[in-house]
């Protein structure tokens, strides 16, 4: 069993943060930061659950309390994890120029939690992806990912196979990243399923933007069996067959997905508004790409513009 860091002191936030409930989550964090505003485990609640839900406004007001924390607590790896995460979406969505600009303190926070912490697999993860992501003029480093990931073997063997991965899903390798993920042994531990959960789903979305489209199915099959009561292998599965022109089939598995946890983060509406509109169901279609539009949470701005190019269409 490989050793694991947890995130959060209490036992129940972390696993409200391993399950997902990330409501249950919001709802302590703010009422112990309203009662101690320097606390630092809500600081990190607050911070994950900001970049979860990804709203601007959300990451903003979540980053001065982290910043806070480092600069009051600079041996928290938490907090330089947070810190480093949420300054690493404000890069991925404030253009290149905000990119350079933050991509020092973005290595440097994230190498630091790693240091503080070593079995914190949530800061090692981070700091691997923005060496996969960043330009090497900023840091970026495909051999400082090995090293990172190699590093993990000894304590933690399990989690280096997602990091792996991760490296061979980054170099367009996806029959690799698949060998590596089908031997993770994730046992009891939550915070491991969820990542090996996230990294199959990626790994089926890869399959099918190289258009793979059978692996890509296999794969998103596969998640329905493992994870059933998850609605992204419903939802890619219904994708890829909307591609393959089996339409009632992906009508099928996008309304199942709808209904099933993690629907609020995928743009299912507009994928099940563009199946019905394959079958030539002009009504329905409309009605799901309506829902779509109207809805608080986009998690992709260009599913939104198609979803209204579609409804000007339709008329």
């Amino acid at each position: 069993m490989s050793a694991q860091a947890q995130l959060f002191k209490d036992a129940q936030w972390q696993a409200w943060a391993d399950s997902g409930k990330l409501a249950e989550l919001e709802r302590a964090a703010t009422a112990r930061q309203a009662a101690q505003a320097d606390d630092e485990q809500a600081a990190v609640a607050l911070a994950l659950v900001a970049m979860d839900n990804g709203e601007t406004k959300r990451l903003e007001a979540a980053l001065q309390p982290v910043q806070a924390c480092v600069e009051r607590k600079p041996d928290s790896a938490a907090c330089a994890y947070a810190l480093g995460s949420l300054q690493g979406m404000q890069a991925m969505r404030g253009g290149m120029m905000t990119a350079i600009r933050l991509s020092g303190s973005i290595k440097t926070q994230l190498q630091r939690a790693v240091e503080l912490d070593p079995l914190l697999f949530e800061a090692r993860e981070a700091l691997l992806q923005f060496y996969l992501m960043a330009p090497g003029v900023a840091g970026g480093s495909v051999s400082k990912a090995r090293e990172l990931a190699a590093a993990a073997q000894a304590r933690q063997p399990e989690h280096a196979k997602l990091l792996r991965a991760s490296i061979a899903g980054q170099e367009d390798k996806p029959a690799e990243t698949e060998r590596e993920l089908a031997s993770v042994r994730p046992g009891a531990d939550l915070g491991l399923q969820s990542a090996l959960r996230e990294a199959w789903f990626a790994l089926g979305s890869q399959y099918f933007s190289l258009k793979q489209l059978p692996n890509a199915k296999r794969v998103f099959e596969q998640m329905q069996r493992d994870y059933p009561g998850w609605a992204a292998g419903f939802y890619g599965a219904g994708r890829v067959l909307t591609e393959m022109g089996q339409a009632d089939e992906a009508i099928q598995n996008l309304e199942l997905a709808r209904k099933l946890d993690g629907a609020d983060k995928l743009p299912v509406d507009h994928r099940l508004g563009l199946a019905l509109l394959a079958k030539g169901d002009k009504p329905q279609a409309r009605l799901a790409l309506q829902r779509f539009v109207s809805s608080a949470k986009h998690p992709n701005p260009r599913n939104l513009e198609d979803a209204k190019k579609k409804l000007a269409e339709l008329g």
